[in-house]
């Protein structure tokens, strides 16, 4: 379930929210913008306590999507989707199956101005069933000839990035024998956490799925209970599960030396970022972060290179993160403002600060 955070400022271009004629469940879809070009951003299938969560999530994703797909170099705009399940609702095979035909059709409604993709809760083979209603939709299966899982391109960004973070706050990029915490232990946080657990981290993991509590035993990592991970004394600390999870509670009683995660908006507030600056813990900012995944399906969609082409592409994620540091140290500001600084510079089609 995610935070219930009010309405964000509504700077769209095209909002369709729609009850689907096959599933009966709520579908939105935002177009945040096009200037680069048709937008890209996933489709989410996640519980909201009520629509109107929906709507603003929604909303916020496909916001960042702009500043994501904007900071990455990518020629493309922002968007995003998502499916409302209500609490205690699931879905059968039959209903799911609907529930992506009706966001195909949503998705095609918009004429290719949005181009949708797998994200939270949804898959490459739901992309499969989106794509009988609409040709307009990346990150199909490897069977099928589809680019396939995208987590694995964005975990890379991520690690790229931990790296970045780690160089900043001790001196050493290498993550052995450093303190990390994986707040969240999904496609991507559970990748991150076998990878950094072979480079030698210290791990502490936690998830709201107990089930995933198998993985910390795997890998020789301590599990501790949801919601007490960010007082866990971190060199890092990664939000990895759903958007929010910084308040201002939360970001006052943090103990880590740096913030660098695969969430989206994992920021309350955005004046977060302030409060964590003051606290003097570093904060990479989540849409330069996470960008592997849009990356890798844009271009693999466009072409635009080999698959180890692309990955390169995706690994530079690092240093630009090093380069949003850098410009914010120099310039007296937050990280987060200059990644913002940034994606705004591309959106006026000056030249991007991006490997």
């Amino acid at each position: 379930m995610t935070h219930t955070l009010p309405l964000p400022d509504y700077t769209h271009e095209r909002v369709e929210v729609i009850t689907g004629p096959r599933s009966g469940l709520l579908i939105a879809v935002a177009l945040h913008s096009s200037t680069l070009g048709s937008a890209l951003g996933g489709a989410r299938l996640w519980t909201y306590d009520t629509w109107s969560d929906a709507l603003g999530d929604v909303l916020r994703l496909s916001a960042a999507m702009t500043l994501k797909n904007a900071a990455a170099g990518l020629d493309a705009g922002g968007g995003k989707a998502v499916i409302r399940l209500a609490p205690g609702d699931t879905l059968d095979d039959d209903r799911r199956r609907a529930a992506f035909l009706d966001l195909g059709d949503a998705v095609e409604s918009f004429a290719g101005a949005y181009r949708t993709a797998e994200d939270v809760g949804s898959t490459t083979d739901d992309m499969l069933t989106v794509s009988e209603r609409t040709a307009h939709v990346v990150g199909l299966p490897d069977a099928v000839g589809g680019s396939g899982e995208p987590a694995g391109p964005t975990s890379l960004g991520v690690y790229e990035s931990i790296r970045a973070c780690l160089e900043r706050v001790t001196g050493s990029a290498e993550p052995a024998g450093r303190r990390i915490t994986i707040s969240g232990l999904g496609q991507v946080g559970s990748r991150l956490a076998v990878r950094l657990a072979a480079d030698g981290a210290t791990l502490t993991v936690t998830d709201v799925n107990p089930a995933a509590r198998h993985l910390a035993g795997e890998l020789g990592a301590t599990w501790v209970e949801p919601g007490t991970e960010h007082r866990v004394a971190a060199d890092v600390f990664v939000p990895a599960g759903v958007g929010g999870l910084l308040t201002d509670g939360i970001i006052d009683t943090l103990d880590a030396a740096a913030v660098c995660g695969p969430a989206n908006n994992p920021l309350a507030d955005r004046d977060g970022a302030d409060r964590l600056a003051a606290r003097g813990i570093l904060y990479a900012p989540d849409f330069v972060v996470n960008a592997g995944g849009v990356i890798y399906l844009d271009l693999e969609a466009k072409h635009r290179g080999t698959r180890a082409q692309i990955m390169d592409r995706v690994a530079g994620i690092g240093d630009t993160v090093r380069r949003v540091f850098d410009e914010a140290a120099v310039t007296g500001i937050t990280p987060l403002a200059a990644a913002e600084r940034l994606a705004a510079s591309r959106l006026r089609g000056a030249p991007a600060l991006t490997h």
